[in-house]
């Protein structure tokens, strides 16, 4: 009689809390439509490949939504022309700093 030593074959990975469902590629490719009907209807859908997440499929109003929230200005002048603090006013004045008496 032998034992058997094989490795207990790999679950598909389960949606995990907060995600949709998580697609295998194969099954992503053949269910493209579905997948791209739910990433717009259900909200984000998660592709991976050999039991990993790869990617991440997104209705494009939701990529347009968190790309906006990274967008930062293109030079710093414009990057203060945008705060929120650009119409604040600010005093600048300072007493004369004439600096302080030290012994040797």
């Amino acid at each position: 009689m032998t034992i058997s030593k094989r490795k207990p074959k790999k679950q598909p990975p389960q949606a995990k809390p907060g995600r949709n469902q998580a697609w295998q590629l194969q099954t992503a490719k053949a269910r493209f439509s579905e997948l791209f009907r739910r990433a717009r209807s259900e909200g984000p859908q998660w592709v991976t490949r050999q039991d990993r997440e790869a990617v991440v499929i997104l209705s494009a109003e939701e990529f347009e939504r968190l790309s906006r929230r990274v967008q930062q200005p293109h030079n710093l002048v414009d990057f203060f022309a945008q705060s929120p603090l650009a119409k604040v006013e600010l005093s600048l004045d300072r007493r004369p700093d004439y600096g302080r008496k030290v012994d040797l």
